[in-house]
């Protein structure tokens, strides 16, 4: 806060609260606000109702709960005070952080990431664990859809089993269940519907839940009978393209220099045009944050960097590919979290 000039950190839902004092704010009308000044102790506002649910640390930060008839706006400006530049958390409602910006019309605001984020994305050793206990979890899950059968089913019906899955395995909540056949694959980010999957098809399984605290993450790859002679070349250069981007994965190396890589192998396939997302993203207590592994992002990877690898092939109208594993930087070079196979599984 002292090296970018910022005078107090204002942190309400999102990761960054449970990140700071293991306390996770409800998406709520009701503000939860944890303050931190510079140069004075944290204090959490929240709701009376809410305070229950605070593990207390006064060591750490000071419990200020307010009441219903309370404005919980003003008792954030007031620990605010005549601060000049404020960080306000990423994930903060808008109608907070506009009626915040009311109360205290001379301070600058800037996101909160700008703090936390390069923090949270350097893992210790024990978020690693947790991250590779949330991903072995998945990898279960992965393995023993090579044995479930698939044609005959909606794609809900399989993500409602994937759901149950990751719940049963242990994770908290599901934080989302791709599962898009044939020409759906094709989308990204499809959502489940009533196709029915038939033989030929491909089946693009995205997905992935919070366990301990931390997030899980893996894209498996599934295919209804004999997948044609495309469908098999192409998935060859995308295994191919996420097991060099892996390895380049080096401490020291630039983001985009990893995304790189991979989007070169798929050129010489002829699919650069078929890879229209990012190569990957950094994960943790979000399923989404720094570092992204993009084109443009110069930051070199540093000791406890965690993120995924996942390029795709996309050919709308017809199929879609996608590989991904989680990945941590080390300084014994980088370091997969997911183990289940990675071929293209054949399942009736």
């Amino acid at each position: 806060m002292t090296e970018l000039g910022i005078d107090v950190l204002c942190c309400s839902v999102g990761p960054d609260l449970p990140y700071l004092i293991g306390y996770e704010a409800m998406p709520l009308e009701r503000l939860t606000m944890l303050v931190v000044p510079r140069d004075a102790g944290a204090v959490l506002v929240v709701p009376r109702l809410e305070a229950p649910r605070v593990q207390e640390c006064p060591d750490v930060f000071a419990l200020e709960p307010w009441e219903e008839t309370d404005d919980p706006i003003e008792r954030v400006a007031a620990r605010v005070g005549a601060a000049q530049h404020v960080a306000i958390g990423d994930q903060t409602w808008a109608r907070f952080v506009l009626a915040l910006q009311d109360a205290v019309p001379k301070a600058r605001f800037s996101p909160a990431n700008d703090v936390v984020g390069p923090l949270r994305a350097l893992k210790d050793p024990e978020e690693v664990d947790r991250l590779r206990r949330a991903a072995r979890a998945v990898d279960e899950i992965a393995v023993h859809l090579r044995d479930r059968p698939f044609v005959g089913r909606t794609e809900h019906d399989v993500h409602r089993e994937i759901v149950e899955r990751l719940l049963d395995a242990g994770h908290e909540r599901v934080n989302f269940a791709i599962v898009a056949s044939g020409p759906n694959a094709a989308s990204p980010h499809h959502d489940a519907g009533s196709r029915v999957i038939e033989v030929g098809d491909v089946i693009l399984c995205d997905f992935g839940g919070t366990m301990e605290g931390y997030c899980s993450d893996i894209t498996r790859m599934y295919v209804a009978g004999e997948p044609t002679s495309e469908i098999a070349d192409a998935y060859e250069a995308l295994a191919v393209a996420q097991e060099a981007a892996v390895q380049a994965a080096t401490v020291g190396t630039p983001c985009e220099a990893v995304d790189t890589v991979a989007r070169d192998v798929l050129a010489r396939a002829g699919l650069a045009e078929r890879f229209v997302h990012r190569t990957g993203h950094g994960i943790g207590m979000d399923a989404h944050e720094d570092p992204y592994v993009v084109q443009g992002n110069t930051t070199p990877l540093a000791v406890g960097h965690a993120f995924s690898v996942e390029p795709g092939v996309y050919v709308p109208g017809r199929f879609g590919l996608r590989l991904e594993d989680i990945v941590v930087a080390s300084s014994d070079g980088p370091v997969r979290l997911n183990d289940a196979p990675r071929d293209l599984a054949a399942v009736s």
